[in-house]
């Protein structure tokens, strides 16, 4: 007469056993070929064998795919890296110094595939105070620059500084950063301007990407633009 079992055994009970006993396949290795299973992609049965070399080569593709994208990424960072370095390069062999904010906008929408770009400086030398330019910014938005510790990103919802656009309706998300003059010793430089980035496509910017490429590029702007300044 059996004793019925106080505790039946679980599935957990048994996946626990086989995980902690590995060698039980080395005893009964018959069963590796007589378990069969169905298979995800035709539905037909197959070996316990057959199913792992299946999930082996899954996973295999799973990998490839992740190191793909990573050679790509870093292909990309590559030539992005080298584009923005050749327009430092302009930037700082650019003679005329009054030229820069024009050049930089230009550039930026080329070089970089912007849409919109606006460029505003404050606090420049007398000679430049009438320049287009140096001319429409508020006390608020130079509040509104010192607040960015990082690149704006996001939908526009009807900031001021759209007004400095081309055509401010067809600004659906921005990029907007704070420009600086170049940092001293005892810390970041001067607050000197305000960049804004402008385009039709609401996920162009927006608030879960990665600002470090707009930092650099703000990093840039702010240390030529510094030569419009009052001495």
């Amino acid at each position: 007469m059996t004793t019925p079992l106080t505790h039946p055994i679980t599935e957990d009970d048994i996946a626990d056993y086989l995980g902690s006993n590995p060698e039980f396949f080395e005893r009964h290795a018959e069963l590796l070929a007589a378990v069969h299973l169905s298979s995800p992609h035709n539905h037909r049965a197959v070996s316990l064998q057959e199913r792992q070399a299946e999930m082996l080569r899954e996973k295999i593709k799973v990998l490839e795919h992740r190191m793909m994208d990573m050679i790509r990424h870093g292909n990309d960072n590559v030539l992005l890296s080298g584009r923005l370095l050749r327009w430092a390069a302009s930037l700082f062999g650019t003679a005329d110094a009054t030229e820069l904010p024009g050049r930089i906008t230009s550039d930026i929408a080329t070089r970089f595939a912007v849409p919109q770009v606006a460029l505003r400086v404050w606090d420049v030398t007398p000679t430049l105070a009438q320049a287009p330019f140096a001319q429409g910014v508020s006390d608020e938005v130079k509040q509104f620059a010192a607040s960015l510790d990082e690149p704006y990103c996001g939908l526009n919802t009807g900031f001021e500084v759209t007004d400095w656009l081309p055509d401010p309706a067809a600004a659906a998300s921005l990029a907007i950063l704070a420009l600086r003059g170049l940092a001293g010793a005892t810390g970041p430089g001067p607050l000197i301007g305000l960049l804004v980035l402008a385009s039709p496509d609401s996920q162009r910017f927006n608030s879960a990407m990665g600002t470090e490429f707009l930092e650099r590029i703000a990093e840039l702007c702010g240390a030529a633009l510094a030569r419009l300044r009052q001495a």
